[in-house]
């Protein structure tokens, strides 16, 4: 059965979010692959690129293959030209997810009303959808993204520590205005560095790294690490030169995102703001009264992994940890077998903790029951 956070204890505490791919799942491909190794294993593509740190052409062709699936959709990506009736559907739990925190700050008497939601994830959808919400004029908050600035906006850590408030005509009250940071720890397609600062530009005009020629020398390459059944020792092998690499490798290197074998920026201006980010998040872990909450967050980041095992010396810090199936619940409870202010909470067997269902009987102001299906044979013998 699914367990539920009760957002009575959850409203008055320092709320922290941690998202991570599987929250936009339905919306872009995750690290995950189709292709097992010999153990039988599904490979990612942190692992496979772990096995070919020293095969060049190899992890060339996985690493064209990731951005030209996994990043370049995400950069072109445009919430109004979502199609699919599944992609909707992860978009709107978005929104039901941002209007679950709005609730809870709602009812806190705090002047400082915010929730940290810390994500490891390139894209925008927290972003897009705090604007969309705004638009509907339904909830009065303020979306915090780091930044500072006019026409052009800048990133600095410590925008995330400022809060608004509204004084009464005389100034004789003070109403805090709730905000949601959204804290991205992985970077950003939407960053650049300019100068030594970063530059933060919600546009979606960008140009695919790959030559059409090489996009489609791909396909076959992508269509078999997507599919069921193929083994890691059979992948194809594609051929470039040292200069088509070299130039891949050149425009690869300069995107503002954390590399998935080793999790490191290659601008220096990036690597100082990941991790004073990871120090904000174990501040916010630090402090007294505090709660945790991660959702499709597979704990591959060995540095979040520390830090938050880390934190959980406070015994303040209430932590869920909310996993997609039984088998990866199980793996997060002996993961965090030491610590009992953590709760991990999977599905029942043979059902997965989408976001739907995330919403729906786990993080919610009134999570409903869950009710196992009805099979036929049960239907037979009533």
């Amino acid at each position: 059965m699914f367990e539920s956070i009760d957002p009575l204890d959850a409203y008055n505490k320092n709320i922290n979010i941690l998202i991570g791919s599987g929250a936009s799942a339905d919306l872009f491909p995750t690290l995950a692959l189709a292709v097992k190794n010999a153990k039988g294993l599904r490979e990612t593509i942190e692992t496979l690129a772990t096995k070919l740190e020293t095969w060049p052409e190899k992890r060339t062709a996985l690493f064209m293959h990731y951005y030209n699936t996994c990043i370049f959709p995400v950069q072109i990506f445009n919430p109004s030209s979502v199609t699919s009736d599944e992609g909707k559907a992860n978009l709107k739990n978005y929104e039901i997810f941002l209007t679950t925190l709005l609730g809870l700050l709602d009812r806190r008497k705090d002047l400082n009303r915010k929730i940290n939601i810390f994500t490891t994830n390139y894209d925008s959808c927290l972003a897009y959808t705090a604007d969309s919400l705004l638009i509907k004029g339904s909830h009065d908050f303020v979306v915090n993204d780091g930044t500072s600035g006019f026409h052009k906006k800048y990133l600095h850590s410590k925008n995330f520590s400022t809060f608004q408030c509204q004084t009464g005509i005389f100034e004789r009250s003070n109403y805090g205005i709730p905000q949601l940071n959204i804290i991205h720890l992985h970077g950003s397609v939407y960053w650049s560095k300019s100068e030594e600062k970063i530059e933060v530009n919600y546009r979606n005009e960008f140009n695919n790294l790959l030559t059409k020629q090489t996009i489609g020398k791909l396909k076959k390459y992508s269509a078999f690490l997507g599919t069921e059944g193929n083994k890691t020792e059979d992948i194809p092998a594609l051929s470039f030169s040292k200069k088509q690499m070299d130039t891949f490798w050149n425009a690869y290197n300069k995107l503002p995102i954390v590399n998935p074998t080793k999790w490191k920026f290659h601008e220096t201006v990036f690597e100082e703001h990941y991790y004073q980010m990871l120090r904000l998040l174990s501040y916010e872990l630090e402090k007294p009264n505090s709660i945790l909450i991660t959702f499709g967050f597979s704990f591959a980041d060995e540095h979040i992994l520390k830090l938050v095992q880390r934190s959980l010396s406070n015994p303040q810090l209430q932590t869920f940890i909310c996993c997609y199936s039984d088998y990866s619940a199980n793996s997060m409870r002996e993961e965090f077998k030491p610590w009992k202010n953590v709760k991990v909470i999977g599905p029942p067997k043979d059902v997965r903790m989408d976001f739907t269902n995330f919403n729906k009987y786990v993080f919610s102001l009134k999570a409903e029951k869950y009710e196992p299906p009805v099979l036929a044979e049960d239907k037979d013998a009533s």
